[in-house]
């Protein structure tokens, strides 16, 4: 089998950021960062605005005092954009209620759903529960009640409400009006 070939790219590759956002996690100055690697304050100025490359024996040296892997500067980023018009539906149960996915399929970390809910509409008939850490619900417009064991939340457009996913809850819309949600699941519910 023939190997493609590729050539090689002319875009800059710019680290810079990356340097000074792992500086700024090590909680360091420049300042520090030049006496700990006997670099230049000038210079590290300049390769975090990406004016210079460093050299390879920098970079490695840079990487070592800031604990970041020299991947992990050029690695690509991780973006998904989920079009509120393509998002897709899923179903978590409940009566008059239309859920999207904002997040992308893949995402781990968290889960942000949109439901719409219509006048009257209402959770599961018993409580249920979510397999995450933290279920957090924003009202958008609207109100809503969320039940819980030993508790009900009356809650008004603006207002958010944080609890542990594994909580027993359900939830109604008391009103004649359609209710726009924010679920917010971390890490995201094991599917």
């Amino acid at each position: 089998m023939k190997a493609l070939p590729i050539e090689p790219s002319n875009a800059p590759i710019n680290i810079g950021s990356r340097i000074r956002a792992a500086r700024k996690a090590q909680r360091m100055t420049i300042e520090q960062v030049a006496e700990v690697t006997g670099l230049t304050k000038g210079f590290l100025s300049r390769v975090e605005r990406d004016l210079t490359s460093p050299s390879v024996s920098s970079l490695v040296t840079l990487c070592q005092v800031l604990s970041v892997g020299i991947g992990d500067l050029f690695a690509a980023t991780d973006v998904t954009l989920t079009r509120a018009a393509e998002a897709p539906r899923i179903s978590l149960g409940g009566e008059g209620i239309v859920e999207t996915l904002l997040t992308g399929r893949s995402e781990r970390r968290l889960q942000l759903l949109k439901g719409v809910i219509e006048p009257r509409g209402k959770g599961e008939s018993e409580l249920y529960s979510v397999d995450c850490d933290v279920d957090v619900l924003h009202i958008v417009k609207g109100r809503l009640i969320l039940i819980m064991s030993n508790e009900r939340y009356e809650l008004s457009e603006g207002d958010t409400l944080s609890f542990p996913g594994r909580e027993p809850h359900s939830w109604l819309n008391p009103t004649d009006d359609e209710v726009e949600v924010l679920w917010v699941l971390v890490p995201a519910a094991a599917a």
